[in-house]
Parts: structure tokens; sequence; C-alpha cells
């Protein structure tokens, strides 16, 4: 029989990204953001047809955050940044495709512009934007037939940015933002404001709202509760209450099919995702099966079936619709040569922190036959994010090279009730980094690895984790990769995006009244005991972890003779998109990694 050699890089990264997308009217046509053919780019797909072909609608290569299209099939909406600086900003697409047109034609290239909605005729456009503010953003609307563009609402004090609008427009939701724990949602009717929460000034979420008529919003909200859960607001009465709750499961999103009055409900619990159909005329709750451990976004089609964009720990992003009581995929991302039984599925764990919290975690391992003793340790990023049963690509390479991984949700992490997302504000440091170490002895109690073979491996706030444990813990493990991380918050808390700043306070602190704590929780205070071998991977276009953020740490550190390899990326931003790239950096961290192993 012939023996095939292992699978090379090249092989584990045929598989491509799905970020978002659109369906026309009738639900002939699916529309959707991929890096298909190496670099992001926009794809159609005609369902009506068996085994429907992806075909291109645009050649850019860059990213778009939505995809909607005309209700009469005239053309296609969607908003692009350039190369990661996530400037998106409104174009118009032929509906055959072809090169974006931009919709405000006067626009700086710094502006920002998000979509909020488009009304059911497809006249009128309506969004949020930085333009003329952009500390706290604007909500405008876009008239597509005469150009004229006219704000509606101002923001502030605080990001503000429109979240809904009224079937006949006479009323519409917007969200102020204070924190990624603490947003409140007000409705604006008659020109007056109302929250609807009965205490908009005591810390909560309400948010992802829709209108089911003119006179009822249905939202989702923590208020007065650990975990979010579905409320109603009528428009008439002013009133606010509570519709539907799960028990230790919170409710991330939620979309309705108005002919069937049923709300589809997105949860999370932990490391995976839940779906339920709630009908609001009988009140009956039920559990639809998924069929991957993720949902990354659900559109509901007129007629009632669903299409999820979904992935899972051995499954990549797909798109899939439901119909008949099964889910039928409609993109066909695998990964080239290999089967699901050829990849590594999770194990889920608890482990107890310092304090005797309980900490979960995803353990993989590596297959018998191909384990090297090394673990990489993989801390989020977020913070107030979680790692679940997501597929990763890198993953699965590292797996197929005999590395373990270990992915702890330490205090912060989202999924867990509110009460523990917000253990991580103003404590980045401290808290979040000993569940980190407990974890780490975890495996060291289970044999399952050592501090001469134990990675450290993180982007974004991952990335800030693995900095700040190779300068106050280093004992703890072998050597370090840092993506994309912060390491100073003193420059962090300044370069961040100009809506952003708003909330910096309540996530980590104010750098003059808490200068004594920004000391300590940045990773550069650190540098003498930063000994391990780094290698730090930077996009230049970053507008949240700035490039200056990666560059201080990896001069001080070559100034003290440290090994430390740099990697930069002048056409990315926060993370790795392009195809090409991302080959090189995996196979450049696979080959560190490899260099710097116990065998």
């Amino acid at each position: 029989m012939l023996q095939f050699p292992k699978p090379d890089v090249e092989q584990y990264f045929q598989t491509y990204v799905i970020r978002t997308f659109g369906l026309s009217s009738d639900e002939k046509r699916l529309m959707f953001s991929s890096s298909l053919n190496g670099k992001y780019n926009i794809w159609a797909m005609n369902l009506e047809e068996a085994g429907g072909f992806p075909y291109p609608l645009t050649y850019n290569g860059q990213m778009c955050s939505f995809i909607k299209a005309d209700p009469e099939g005239r053309h296609i909406l969607a908003a692009f940044d350039h190369d990661g600086n996530e400037n998106f900003q409104l174009h118009a697409l032929r509906w055959n495709g072809g090169t974006p047109m931009p919709l405000l034609e006067d626009a700086d290239p710094e502006d920002k512009q998000y979509f909020a909605h488009l009304t059911e005729d497809g006249k009128r456009l309506y969004y949020n934007t930085s333009r003329d503010n952009p500390s706290f953003l604007n909500s405008r609307i876009y008239h597509l037939d005469s150009k004229q563009d006219e704000l509606i609402l101002e923001g502030t004090d605080t990001a503000t940015e429109l979240a809904a609008v009224s079937p006949d427009e006479t009323s519409f939701i917007y969200t102020k933002m204070y924190a990624n724990t603490y947003y409140i949602s007000y409705c604006r009717i008659n020109g007056q404001d109302h929250s609807l929460t009965p205490s908009p000034d005591v810390v909560h979420t309400a948010g992802d709202p829709l209108y089911t008529d003119n006179d009822t919003v249905l939202f989702v909200t923590d208020y007065e509760s650990d975990y979010s859960y579905i409320a109603e607001y009528n428009l008439n009465t002013h009133q606010f209450s509570p519709l539907m709750q799960l028990e230790n499961e919170g409710v991330k999103s939620i979309k309705y099919h108005k002919e069937s009055r049923t709300l589809y409900i997105v949860t999370e619990k932990g490391v995976e995702d839940g779906l339920y159909a709630y009908h609001l005329e009988a009140g009956t709750l039920a559990q639809i099966p998924l069929p991957s451990d993720i949902v990354e976004q659900l559109v509901v089609g007129k007629s009632g079936q669903l299409y999820l964009l979904a992935r899972g720990a051995v499954k990549p992003h797909n798109i899939y619709r439901y119909r008949d009581g099964a889910w039928n995929m409609l993109t066909r991302n695998v990964m080239t040569g290999l089967a699901e039984e050829d990849l590594v599925y999770p194990e889920t764990i608890t482990y107890s922190s310092f304090d005797g919290m309980e900490i979960e975690a995803l353990l993989y391992r590596a297959k018998d036959e191909l384990a090297n003793g090394n673990t990489v340790f993989w801390p989020h990023g977020g913070p107030q994010a979680a790692e679940q049963k997501q597929f990763r690509a890198m993953f699965q390479y590292i797996l197929a090279r005999g590395y373990h991984i270990f992915c702890p949700n330490f205090r912060g992490s989202t999924g867990y009730g509110s009460a523990f997302v917000k253990m991580v504000e103003q404590d980045w440091g401290e808290g979040p980094r000993k569940d980190c170490l407990a974890g780490m002895e975890w495996l060291f109690g289970q044999g399952i690895s050592s501090r001469e073979r134990l990675f450290v491996m993180g982007g974004s706030y991952g990335g800030y984790m693995t900095l700040l444990l190779a300068g106050r813990n280093p004992e703890y493990f072998r050597a370090a990769i840092d993506i994309v991380g912060v390491s100073n918050l003193f420059t962090f808390y300044n370069s961040v995006p100009e809506h952003w700043k708003p909330i910096m306070q309540r996530w980590i602190g104010d750098p003059e009244q808490d200068r004594e704590r920004f000391i300590k929780d940045s990773p550069i205070t650190y540098l003498d005991q930063m000994v391990n071998p780094m290698l730090i991977i930077q996009g230049a276009n970053d507008p949240r972890v700035v490039k200056e953020e990666s560059d201080q740490i990896v001069e001080a550190l070559r100034e003290k003779g440290r090994e430390v390899e740099y990697l930069v990326f002048e056409d990315e931003g926060h993370g790795i998109t392009k195809k090409e790239n991302e080959k090189l950096a995996y196979a450049r961290i696979s080959e560190f990694l490899d260099r710097h192993s116990v065998k």
C-alpha cells in the first residue's frame, strides 16, 4: 500500500474563512465575504442550481463588514476597509459584481461607516459614522435615490450607535456604550428618549433590539440577572417586562420571523453555542440542534428558513440552510485531503484557580502516534471573549506536528455570567494571569506538560498575557509567541480608536489615578525578567493594538541582547487575513516551536 508523507502546511491552510453573508429577498442567491481566493472578496452562489458553484463579485481583495442585497435585486450594499485598517466605508456594487462604488463621495479615508438598517423598499440606508464626531459617533440616513444624507442622532458622552428602526420609521432604538459590560439602549419616539430598561444608571447591558411591530421592541439584557435574557419594551406604555430566560445560559442574539411570530435565539454556555425557536403566541421553546459548535451569524429568510454561518473545532466556516427539520451545507469548505477524524476535537475540563474559582478550559491532545511531549498554552483574546470550540487551521497544524494545546477561559471570559466577565475590568494583569498559572500547574500535575516543555502563545489580549507571563513568570515555560499583543498599558490607553476611548477607564483604568497598577500590569515593566526566546508578530495597519506596541518591546529587548524575532506584515491589521501571510506566519510559528522544543 502507498505510504503518503505527513500533510504539510499547505494542506492545513487550504480552508478559507467566511466573515459575513447576505441573502437575496427571494432566497435564490447567497452572497458572502470570504478569503476563498487567498484575499477577502465577495462571492455569490445561486441556491436554486443543484451544487451551485461560488463565483466572484469583487476582486478588490478587501474585507467587508456587512452584505445587504437590494430587495429588488438592483444592487448590493457592503462596507470595505483597506488592508486591515478597519475604516469600513459604505459602497454599492452592481448586482453582477465589479468595482465597488463609494456611496459617500466626499468621505475622508479615516472615516468609519457602520451599517444599521435598510428600509424594506431599499431606498433609505441608516448608518453610524465617525464623521464630525470620532469619539462618540453620529447616526445618519442616506437616501439612495437622491443621495441626500441627513443627521438624525448625535453622540454626546460616549460611543452611541443606531441599532434598530421601526417598520414605519417613526421611532428608532440607539445604544450608548460605556463598557463591554455596560451599554444601554434607548427608544426615541416623538422627539423623546426612553430607556428600555428601568434603571439606566445601574451597570448592565441592553442591546440587540428588534421591532416585532411599530409598538413592540424585543432585546437582550442582563438587567438584574447574571445571565442575559430576552425582554420586551412597549412603546405605548413604556413598560419593560422580561420575556424569556434560560438557566445558566446567556442569550447572545435574537432574530425574528414576522409571519410565524417566531423568535430565533442564539445562546452561549461556556465553550459551545445553542439555538432555540421561541413561538411568541404559544410561549413555547424548542431547541434546534446545530450543525457545528459555534454560531457566527444567523439570518432568517422571508420563507422562514434559517441560514447559518457556523464553525466547530474540526469544522471550518460554512453556511448552512435549515428547512424541513434538517441542516444542509450550502458552501463546501473542507480541509483538502483530510477528514474530521484526522483532526483533533478538544476535551472540556475544569480546574481550580488560586482562589478556588473553577475555570473551564479546552484541551486538545495531539494524537498518540504524533505527540512530541510539548504543549502550547493559549490565552485567548478579548479579554471579554472566550475560547470556544472554533476551528483554527493553525491549531490543527500544530497538533499534527505533535503539540498539545491548552486554552483556559480565565476570569473575564464570556459565557459564564455577567459577574465573571466583569472580573477582568481594571484587573488585566493579576486575576487572569493567576488563572493562567493555575492552568499551567494543572497541566504539570496531570503529567501533560512540564516547565521545560511548555510554550505560551496568544493574540491581542492573549498576546498581552503572553508578554506579561514572559516578564512575570518566565520560569513556567520555555518560549513565547506574541501576536498583536499590548506591551504597555500607558501607550495602549492613548492609541486605541477614538470611539474606544470613552470606555477605557472602566475597561483598564485611568493612567493617572491608577498609575501604580498600570506599571504593575504592563509587560514592558518586566524587561529584565524576559529571558525566554520570543517571536512577535504584528500587522502594520492594526488600529486596535498599533504597531508601536510591538516596536517598543522588540527594540527594548534587543537592546538587552535578548533572543527576539519580529515579523511585521505591511498589509495586515489586527490579525492575519491574507492566505499567503497566514501560511508564512504559521510556518514561522511552527519552525520557532520546533527549534525550541525538547526532543
